[in-house]
C-alpha cells in the first residue's frame, strides 16, 4: 500500500470516526469503507444513506456519526434531536419559545427634568407611556409595614444620639474643640464615619437578640410550616447565568442542586436553565459537552436546558432579561442562581412555597453560606461570613422585613411583576456613570418595592451555598465592578416612587465603598493637624477681640477611652456572634476554644488587610469618579495563588506609601506614630501578607489542624459533598474538545452542527458571508481566526459542516487544522 493511498483524506477521516466508534461491529463496517479508497464525499454519502448537498456533504452524516459514537444508547430522547426545516439534524437545547414584551422605563435621575417632564405632561405637550400589557397588582400590604416602620425610626435615632455623643467626645480631644477649619473637618468626617460605624453596631446587636430568641414572628419563614403541597400551576425555572466559568465546577454545582431536587421528590415543579454569555470558543465548546453529559446522566432531557447568547447586552441582567422575554411566560417564579451556587431540594421547595403562602412577595433572599474553599484567604473570609454573618443578616432583616436586599444569586423572585416592573433601561448621560447597570440587583429589588411586592431575607433558613474569591487581589478584582455599580446606583436616589429604606439601600452601597477615602481623608487630616502643631507657633488668640488666650490642650486620656469605645462597635458583633455559637453549640467549629482562637486570628487579619483595602478602594472611588471604565470579567474561584511578582506590582505602591507616611510621622512626633502603627505597619507588610493568605497549603493545614471550621467542613451537607466529588471526577476525566477539533474531529464536529442554533433561511448575503468565512479560515487557519468569527462558525452549523468538510477534503493543501486537532494524538493505524 503506497503512502498516497493510506493518506488519502477519506481513508484518514474513516479512521479517526473509527477510533471514537464504540461497537466493534461498526468499526469493522468503517475500517472496511477506508480500504476500498473511496471519495470524501462519497464517505459521507455512504454514512449518512440519503442523497448529499452539494454544497455541504458532510451535514447528511452527521447523525449517524452521533449514532457510532454514542452506540446502541441513543444520544437524546427523539423530542430533543430531531431535525429542522432544512432537514439537518438538531439538539434541542431550549424549550418553544413563548414570548413576552419587556420594554424598561426610561430614567430621569434628576429632580428638575423630572418637574419638567411632569408640567409638559399636564400640558399635554408629552403623551404618556402606555405599556402594552396589564400592570400586575400586588396585594395590599400586611401589618408588618407598620412595624418595619416603627423600628427604622428606632435605628436612626439610636444612632444619630449615638453619633452626637460620640463626636461631642471627639471635639474635646481635639487641642482647639473645633475650633479651627482643619478640626470642623475632622469633626464632619468623624461624625460620617462614626454614624457609618454606629449602624452596623445596632443592626449587629439585634441579629444577636433575634439569634438567641429565635425565629421573630414578622419574619417570611415563618408564614408557611413547610409541609404544604406545590401547586402544579406553580412552575419555577432555576436560571444560572455563566460567562467564561469554570465549566467543570459549573455542571458539578448544578448537577448536585438538580440530584437533590430530585431527592426531594418535587422535581416535577422545577426546570433547569443554563444561561451562557460566554465569549471563549474553547469555553463554549465545553459548556456544550458539559450539557449533553449532565443530560445524560441525570436523565435531565427537556428539564435542563442550555443556551448561548449570540448578542451578549446588559451583562447579567440582560441575560435574566433575555429568559423572561422568551420563556418567562412559562413560569410563576424563577429562582436565579450564580456559576459557584449550590442549592438544596428543600431549601428550594421551602422558597417556592413561601413565595406561594405571600402573595405580596416579589423576592425571596436565601441567605447562601460560603464553603469549599482551600485558600487561606479564603478560608478566613467563609469563616467570617459564618460566623459573623449570620448575625448582621438577622440585624438587617429585623429592621427591614420586607423592604430588604436582593444580591442577585440564590434568591426566588416572582416572574409577572419583574418582567413588568424590573426591566433596566440604561442610565443617561456618558462617561463611566452612564450606561448599563453593573449591580442591577439592588436596584431591581428597590423597583419591585416601588411596585408594591416585598422583598425578604430568609435568614434562618439551610440548603443555600455558595464560594468566596480565593486570595485578595481576586476579591479586590471584585470590589472593583461592585464599586463602579454602587456609585452608579446612587444616582437614582431621588428617583420618583423609591421606598425610602431603598434610598437607605443605595446611599449604604456607595457608604461601603465610599467610607475608604473618608477614612483616608480622615487619616490624612489628623497627619496634617500634627504637622501644624508640631511645625507652627501656637495660635492663643483664635477669635477677634478675644481678651483672654485660649491654649490648646490634648487630652490623651480622652483619646484612649474614644479609641476604645470605637473599636468596642467594630468588634464586639465579633464577639457576640462567637458567644451565640457557644449557646447554641460550637462542636462543627473545632471546639470553643479553637472557635475563639479562630476569631482572635481572624480578627488581627482582617486589622492588617483593613488599611490595604481602604487605599484599593480610595483609587476605586476616584476612577469611578473620574470616569475610567470597570472591565467586567468573572472571578477565580479556588486554587488560585497570589505570586510575589503579583503581590508586588499591586502592592508596592502601598508599601512605599506606607514607608514615607512613617518616616514622615516619625520626623513629627514619635509618639503619633503609637497611634497610627496599625495603619501604616499594614501597609509595609502588604505583599507578605497577601502572599501568605492565599496560599493552598496554609489553608489545608488550617484545616487539619480544625482551625476557620465552620459546619460545611466539619459536617458536609449532602449537596455539598456531592459538588466537590462531581468536580474532582471531571478533573479526572480527558479534557473536552476545543474548537479546532470541533471542527476538525468527526464526533466533535457532529455534536457542534447538531447544538448550532443559527439556523437561517436561505439568503443570498448570509450564503456569501459563509462562503467567504469558510475559504478564510481554511487559508487563514485556526490561529488567525478572531474568537468573534470563531463564534459565528459554532453558532453556525452550516458553516462548521462546510468548514469540517473542507478541512479534510484539502488537508494536504492546508494540512495546520488537522495538524492542530491531533497535535498530541498520532494518527491511528488501523490500515
Amino acid at each position: 500500500m503506497s503512502d498516497d493511498a493510506y493518506s488519502s483524506p477519506a481513508r484518514a477521516y474513516l479512521e479517526r470516526l473509527a477510533l471514537g466508534t464504540r461497537d466493534l461491529g461498526n468499526r469493522r463496517e468503517l475500517l472496511e469503507l477506508a480500504s476500498q479508497d473511496t471519495p470524501l464525499f462519497q464517505v459521507h454519502e455512504e454514512l449518512g444513506k440519503q442523497h448529499l448537498q452539494q454544497d455541504d456533504p458532510s451535514s447528511a452524516s452527521v447523525l449517524r456519526r452521533l449514532e457510532l459514537a454514542y452506540g446502541t444508547t441513543p444520544l437524546a430522547p427523539p423530542e430533543v434531536l430531531g431535525t429542522d426545516k432544512a432537514g439537518r439534524v438538531c439538539l434541542k437545547t431550549m424549550p418553544p419559545i413563548e414570548r413576552t414584551s419587556i420594554a424598561p422605563h426610561p430614567w430621569t435621575t434628576s429632580p428638575i427634568k423630572r418637574l419638567k417632564k411632569g408640567y409638559h405632561l399636564r400640558r399635554g405637550n408629552l403623551k404618556p407611556r402606555v405599556r402594552k400589557t396589564q400592570a400586575p397588582e400586588a396585594p395590599k400590604g400586611p401589618r408588618w409595614k407598620t412595624v418595619g416602620t416603627m423600628r427604622r425610626w428606632t435605628l436612626l435615632l439610636l444612632v444619630m444620639v449615638q453619633s452626637a455623643v460620640a463626636v461631642w467626645y471627639m471635639s474635646t480631644v481635639l487641642p482647639y474643640q473645633g475650633a479651627q477649619l482643619l478640626e470642623v473637618l475632622e469633626l464632619v468626617l468623624f461624625a460620617l464615619l462614626f454614624c457609618w460605624v454606629s449602624a452596623g453596631f445596632w443592626t449587629a446587636l439585634m441579629g444577636f437578640f433575634q439569634l438567641l430568641k429565635g425565629r421573630d414572628k414578622y419574619s417570611i419563614s415563618a408564614s408557611s410550616a413547610g409541609d404544604e403541597p406545590i401547586d402544579p400551576s406553580a412552575r419555577t425555572a432555576i436560571v444560572m447565568p455563566i460567562c467564561n466559568e469554570d465549566v467543570n465546577r459549573v455542571f458539578a454545582g448544578l448537577k448536585a442542586t438538580y440530584e437533590s431536587v430530585q431527592r426531594s421528590g418535587n422535581i416535577e415543579h422545577f426546570d433547569f436553565y443554563v444561561l451562557s454569555d460566554s465569549y471563549d470558543p474553547d469555553t463554549c465548546v465545553a459548556e456544550n459537552h458539559a450539557w449533553l453529559r449532565l443530560c445524560r446522566e441525570v436523565g435531565g432531557f427537556g428539564r435542563i436546558f442550555y443556551r448561548r447568547r449570540s448578542r451578549r447586552v446588559k451583562k447579567k441582567s440582560g441575560n435574566i432579561d433575555d429568559f423572561c422575554r422568551r420563556f418567562g411566560a412559562k413560569y410563576r417564579y424563577m429562582l436565579v442562581m450564580d456559576a459557584d451556587s449550590v442549592m438544596s431540594g428543600r431549601c428550594l421547595t421551602r422558597l417556592v412555597q413561601l413565595m406561594e403562602a405571600n402573595p405580596d412577595a416579589g423576592i425571596i433572599q436565601s441567605a447562601p453560606l460560603a464553603a469549599g474553599s482551600n485558600n487561606l484567604y479564603a478560608r478566613l473570609q467563609q469563616f467570617a461570613t459564618r460566623v459573623y454573618g449570620p448575625l448582621f443578616t438577622a440585624g438587617l432583616h429585623f429592621w427591614q422585613l420586607g423592604e430588604s436586599h436582593y444580591w442577585g444569586h440564590n434568591a426566588i423572585i416572582r416572574v409577572e411583576p419583574f418582567m413588568y416592573y424590573c426591566s433596566l433601561a440604561p442610565l443617561p448621560g456618558k462617561g463611566a456613570l452612564s450606561g448599563e447597570i453593573l449591580s442591577h440587583d439592588f436596584v431591581e429589588a428597590a423597583l419591585m418595592r416601588r411596585a408594591g411586592w416585598g422583598v425578604w431575607i430568609a435568614y434562618d433558613m439551610p440548603g443555600s451555598y455558595e464560594e468566596m474569591p480565593p486570595n485578595l487581589i481576586d476579591e479586590l478584582q471584585r470590589d472593583r465592578r461592585w464599586c463602579q455599580g454602587n456609585i452608579m446606583n446612587f444616582r437614582l436616589f431621588l428617583v420618583r416612587g423609591m421606598h425610602p429604606v431603598h434610598r437607605a439601600v443605595f446611599l449604604t452601597g456607595v457608604m461601603s465603598y465610599l467610607s475608604a477615602p473618608l477614612w483616608f481623608l480622615f487619616l490624612m487630616l489628623s497627619t496634617a493637624l500634627l504637622a501644624v502643631h508640631t511645625l507652627t507657633t501656637p495660635e492663643y488668640f483664635t477669635e477677634p477681640m478675644q481678651l483672654f488666650p485660649r491654649w490648646p490642650e490634648w487630652h490623651p486620656g480622652r483619646a484612649v477611652a474614644l479609641f476604645s469605645t470605637t473599636l468596642t462597635l467594630l468588634f464586639l458583633p465579633k464577639i457576640l456572634s462567637v458567644i451565640v455559637i457557644w449557646a447554641k453549640g460550637p462542636r462543627y467549629y473545632g471546639g470553643a476554644v479553637r472557635l475563639g482562637l479562630s476569631m482572635v486570628i481572624e480578627s488581627l487579619i482582617s486589622m492588617l488587610l483593613a488599611p490595604v483595602r481602604m487605599l484599593f478602594h480610595t483609587r476605586f472611588v476616584l476612577a469611578a469618579l473620574m470616569g475610567i471604565e470597570v472591565k467586567w470579567k468573572s472571578p477565580q474561584r479556588d486554587f488560585s495563588e497570589t505570586t510575589w511578582k503579583d503581590a508586588f506590582m499591586r502592592h508596592g505602591g502601598q508599601t512605599v506609601f506606607g514607608i514615607v507616611w512613617t518616616l514622615f510621622v516619625l520626623w513629627l512626633d514619635p509618639l503619633f506614630l503609637l497611634w497610627l502603627w496599625p495603619i501604616v505597619g499594614a501597609l509595609m507588610l502588604s505583599i507578605p501578607v497577601s502572599v501568605i493568605t492565599s496560599k493552598v497549603s496554609l489553608g489545608r493545614a488550617s484545616f487539619r489542624g480544625r482551625m476557620f471550621l465552620i459546619p460545611e467542613e466539619s459536617n458536609p451537607p449532602r449537596e455539598l459533598r456531592a459538588t466537590w466529588r462531581f468536580v474532582r471526577n471531571a478533573r479526572h476525566q480527558p479534557p473536552a474538545p476545543t474548537f479546532v477539533q470541533t471542527v476538525v474531529d468527526p464526533i466533535d464536529n457532529a455534536l457542534g452542527c447538531a447544538m448550532g442554533v443559527a439556523r437561517h433561511n436561505k439568503s443570498e448575503a448570509i450564503e456569501s458571508q459563509r462562503q467567504a468565512m469558510v475559504r478564510q479560515a481554511l487559508v487563514g487557519g485556526p490561529e488567525r481566526m478572531p474568537n468573534k468569527e470563531k463564534l459565528l462558525v459554532l453558532d453556525d452549523p452550516v458553516m462548521l459542516s462546510r468548514l469540517h468538510y473542507q478541512v479534510w477534503d484539502r488537508s494536504h493543501q492546508y494540512p495546520v487544522w488537522i495538524d492542530e486537532a491531533y497535535a498530541d494524538d498520532p494518527p491511528p493505524r488501523f490500515i
